[in-house]
């Protein structure tokens, strides 16, 4: 598409945005009466305006109905996580029965550690990107402690060529070939927060089971980002979050994927809950732990019903919206994005580049976010964006991020981003 750095052109992406009425059903923010544009999806969703009367109804039966909310209620809390895992399973492509919800993600993420990490003398290695998001980084050092193995040999970790900022995915494919033989479990973010580089999990999973490895993706930053295909791509195992681009609120509950055949696979190891049992017999209180067919499984303890509840309304518009849809206009919305950028850039440039973006140029590289190191002053660009109501996102120590979410940013949006910028490099 050849884009324009005009109002008139962003208005009119807008009114051919079959999505666009999508922002009417989230609490955009304001501050002074002005709009902000909210950049921040990758970190923390907006509020649905459905969320409310969610939780609203599940107090509601929790006032009237008391314990017995559980089986009499308008949403049984019984059942509770089955109203969720067809559509959570639409968004990450899997089959139902391979997708629940529960817990957070980092309990999740030691969960799966505990089924699929099974070092051996010769085959013990895991795999991860190098700079994964710290919560990553602490649950693989201290799952290599666990079994009595040193962090510092155990873990392998992929860093990008010199001069480079993300990974390739040959380079990627190298080192799990050059590890066949001492490689357990290869377990990487499937967008890495920091740099926005989207990994090519399909070839990856791939060389990883040629290699008699596990697979397994932390989707924090994939999920109701990317066209996600876990069945088809045969992942192993995933985890991820929900508040995020899923919309669900701060600490918000999370989701697990397991490929069917471990989820069909009782002797599989694991950590067990009364909530995993056989749904059943879960009731008769036994001994002897009988698993749940697929991911439900794993469940340890009742649903929390509140957060889920947030989630549910939030699915609710997902599955109206449709995960290819948003993709689809997510593409050209950061592809905008960069475009704007990139002008900015080369006119307030003389000698060298004012900033650079260091997510990946290929559009299926990356998924919405968008990183910049500004040659200067980075966290001075960032509070002048703040200013002037443009709310990105500051990491360490040089990085900002911005994310535009489909479902409630606009292509003007973006436009407005270009023109505090253009202020910003002009004085």
């Amino acid at each position: 598409m050849h884009f324009e750095n005009t109002l008139t052109f962003a208005q009119q992406l807008d009114s051919k945005d079959k999505l666009s009425h999508f922002k009417d059903q989230f609490h955009l923010l304001k501050k002074g009466g002005k709009h902000i544009v909210y950049l921040c999806g990758n970190s923390l969703g907006l509020q649905p305006k459905n969320a409310k009367a969610a939780i609203d109804q599940e107090l509601k039966d929790w006032a009237e109905l008391g314990v017995e909310g559980h089986f009499d209620g308008k949403n049984p809390w019984m059942y509770y996580h089955h109203f969720l895992t067809e559509k959570a399973a639409k968004i990450v492509g899997a089959k139902p029965s391979e997708v629940v919800i529960m817990n957070n993600l980092t309990s999740n993420l030691h969960l799966m550690m505990v089924s699929f990490y099974r070092p051996t003398k010769t085959r013990y290695k895991i795999m991860m990107e190098v700079s994964a998001f710290p919560s990553d980084m602490y649950a693989m050092e201290t799952q290599a402690r666990f079994h009595g193995l040193n962090p510092e040999d155990a873990i392998i970790e992929l860093k990008p060529r010199d001069g480079e900022f993300t990974l390739r995915t040959e380079d990627i494919i190298s080192k799990i070939n050059d590890h066949k033989d001492d490689l357990a479990i290869v377990m990487m973010g499937g967008v890495n927060y920091y740099t926005g580089q989207a990994f090519d999990m399909q070839a990856i999973t791939k060389a990883t089971h040629q290699v008699g490895a596990i697979a397994g993706f932390d989707l924090a930053h994939a999920a109701g980002n990317l066209h996600l295909k876990l069945h088809d791509w045969d992942v192993d195992f995933a985890v991820w979050c929900t508040y995020k681009y899923l919309n669900s609120g701060p600490g918000g509950t999370s989701g697990v994927f397991v490929n069917e055949r471990h989820g069909n696979n009782p002797e599989l190891v694991r950590f067990a809950g009364w909530w995993g049992h056989d749904e059943d017999s879960r009731f008769q209180m036994k001994k002897g732990f009988i698993p749940m067919k697929g991911a439900a499984g794993w469940q340890l303890s009742n649903a929390q019903i509140f957060p889920m509840a947030i989630h549910k309304a939030s699915l609710e518009l997902f599955d109206e919206a449709g995960i290819e849809n948003l993709r689809a206009k997510s593409e050209t919305l950061t592809s905008y994005l960069e475009f704007v950028l990139n002008e900015i850039n080369s006119k307030f440039s003389i000698q060298n580049s004012a900033f650079k973006i260091i997510t990946p140029k290929n559009i299926a590289d990356r998924g919405c976010q968008l990183s910049i190191i500004v040659k200067e002053n980075g966290k001075k660009l960032f509070d002048y964006l703040n200013e002037n109501n443009i709310m990105p996102d500051w990491r360490e120590p040089d990085v900002i991020r911005m994310s535009p979410v489909p479902m409630y940013n606009s292509f003007e949006d973006i436009y407005r981003v270009g023109e505090v910028m253009k202020e910003y490099f002009k004085n």
